[in-house]
């Protein structure tokens, strides 16, 4: 129990790190929190920063949940859980202690653990998003259809674990896409030209 409790300490201050903020102020002297959504995540990234900017936060984003499940086995420790341990980097994200807590949505750390887990099932949630996005242009319903549908292929794949772990990271993302439901029933959330 001691080491899941350290191991999920350090989760969460990979986590933590506030990509969005750091690249924004060291590249751009941009504090991303004052402009477009206010969110830390690359979406808003991409929005305030530009197309660039915006990839590099997102690949940064999905790493931190990558190098967070991958954890037990960077430090030789295989007989802790990645599921576990990478979860507490999503919360991280969400939640950071380095920018008073107010972070991102958790589309990508959770993609990025779910990488570090099970690259099949990221893939699939990969191409899904990107299917859903063409279609409705909309990156917050991408992520929350793309989250539900990491939940229908965890089951169809029989795994335990990737069902109960998939479907806490679906309520994670669905929650903090709350404002952004509102706004896609009252056809207000902007939409992606480059798509």
């Amino acid at each position: 129990m001691g080491t899941y409790i350290i191991f999920s300490f350090i989760a969460y201050l990979i986590g933590s790190i506030p990509s969005g903020l750091i690249i924004g102020k060291l590249v751009y002297q941009v504090d991303i929190r004052e402009h477009g959504s206010g969110n830390l995540g690359g979406t808003n990234a991409f929005r305030v920063l530009g197309k660039k900017a915006g990839l590099v936060v997102t690949i940064a984003d999905i790493l931190k949940g990558t190098l967070a499940a991958s954890l037990p086995f960077l430090l030789s420790q295989p007989e802790l859980s990645g599921l576990v341990i990478g979860i507490f980097a999503v919360v991280g994200h969400m939640f950071p202690i380095f920018a008073k807590f107010k972070g991102g949505k958790a589309v990508a750390t959770s993609a990025g653990m779910i990488l570090g887990i099970s690259p099949l099932l990221f893939f699939i949630v990969f191409a899904t998003f990107f299917v859903i996005l063409y279609i409705s242009k909309y990156v917050s319903l991408s992520s929350m259809l793309s989250a539900i549908f990491a939940v229908i292929t965890a089951v169809a794949l029989q795994n335990t674990g990737l069902i109960i772990i998939t479907s806490i990271l679906c309520i994670f993302v669905v929650y903090r896409h709350k404002a952004n439901i509102k706004r896609i029933i009252n056809h207000t959330e902007p939409k992606v030209t480059w798509i």
